[in-house]
């Protein structure tokens, strides 16, 4: 039994015939691996994911600016309605006398945290008429009298 053991050990070894490999070869192969290893990250692949991040971050851009928009102009709306109630009280306990923004802080009519500004960094305004009192603001374009602006009640 033994010797068909060490037979078929004989026949499995020459069978894998390896080819002897010369120390330079094998040098060189290491060299190549360390090479590859220490190369890094190119040129061409850092621009490759600054594009992919670009594209990513424009259509999140794409679709935040017109929410920021509209939540501003929610904002505003919220301020203005807020405001309007203390104005008209300010407006029949002081007859005659139209009142602003400012006025109502100083006077402590509206908390001294309160903002008093609009989204757009315009100060609210509030206008007296005869028998209504109207909180205003000029909205994005800053200008008195036009489409955008945001006004309570809503009227001429």
């Amino acid at each position: 039994m033994k010797t068909t053991t060490t037979l078929q050990h004989v026949r499995a070894a020459s069978a894998l015939e390896l080819t002897p490999v010369s120390s330079s070869a094998l040098r060189a192969a290491v060299v190549r691996v360390k090479r590859a290893a220490s190369r890094g990250v190119t040129l061409i692949e850092i621009l490759i994911v600054l594009a992919i991040v670009g594209l990513i971050a424009g259509g999140v851009a794409v679709v935040a600016i017109p929410k920021y928009a509209e939540a501003q102009k929610k904002q505003a709306k919220n301020d203005v309605i807020a405001i309007h109630p203390i104005a008209e009280k300010y407006r029949v306990d002081h007859p005659g006398q139209c009142v602003t923004v400012e006025q109502l802080r100083a006077e402590k009519e509206l908390a001294a945290s309160s903002k008093i500004t609009d989204p757009w960094e315009t100060p609210y305004a509030i206008r007296c008429a005869e028998d209504e009192t109207y909180v205003l603001s000029f909205g994005p374009d800053k200008k008195e009298g036009t489409a955008d602006d945001i006004r309570i009640p809503e009227g001429p």
